[in-house]
């Protein structure tokens, strides 16, 4: 497999989609991946959208605005954004201590093996529970002012179960159908990061085999 990846601006994405239009390939859409996977005689291949992007019912590329809420969640940092279009209205990062120092595990993994124990841990365990409820007051802040068409979202399993049982409850569920997991790996989320994130969210991706589907490379380069 000779697996490539083509990176494209909003724009390109959309004249891509107009002349895979005038082709053979079926195309279906993935609200969960925010993808479009194109298929001819039994193989395919993925287009991931810009975030930017908005799709209709019937899979239909539109120029509605997008406002998206992004979150970032790691051991001790996180950060919370809004976003429409290509712009960041207003952002927030947050910062706890939650690592032990001479171990350098999170108090977290630490719980799971050898539970509460000393004062340190104590407060570790205080300033986590802590954190996780600074983040969550800032989201219900956010979600009561913006319609958000897409959240676009980041956490690891570990801390998943302290987000969403927070005693400030997360203005939105696991389920939520607007959720984006973000197919990148993260580093600790700061500012300059997550603005990162948005430069990778707003291009389109093409993903591809080569050997399967020569014709794209003409296709793309014209872009």
């Amino acid at each position: 497999m000779d697996e490539k990846h083509h990176f494209l601006n909003r724009d390109g994405v959309l004249e891509f989609v107009r002349a895979m239009d005038n082709t053979d390939f079926s195309r279906s859409y993935n609200s969960e991946k925010h993808s479009i996977h194109f298929s001819r005689e039994g193989n395919g291949f993925q287009l991931r959208l810009p975030i930017t992007v908005k799709v209709s019912a019937d899979a239909v590329l539109t120029d509605s605005e997008v406002k998206y809420l992004m979150l970032l969640v790691q051991t001790g940092s996180a950060s919370v954004g809004v976003f429409q279009g290509g712009k960041c209205l207003e952002h927030k990062v947050f910062t706890a201590y939650m690592v032990r120092k001479k171990q350098g595990t999170s108090q977290i993994k630490h719980l799971k093996t050898k539970g509460k124990s000393r004062a340190g841990s104590r407060v570790r365990l205080a300033k986590t529970l802590l954190f996780f409820e600074d983040i969550n007051t800032r989201l219900i802040r956010h979600f009561k002012e913006n319609e958000f068409d897409r959240i676009a979202f980041s956490c690891s399993k570990i801390l998943m179960p302290y987000l969403f049982g927070s005693k400030v409850e997360t203005p939105f569920d696991r389920k939520d159908e607007r959720i984006y997991k973000i197919p990148k790996h993260l580093h600790q989320p700061n500012f300059e990061v997550m603005l990162g994130m948005q430069r990778f969210l707003n291009k389109g991706e093409v993903i591809y085999d080569q050997n399967d589907f020569p014709e794209l490379e003409e296709v793309l380069n014209h872009l």
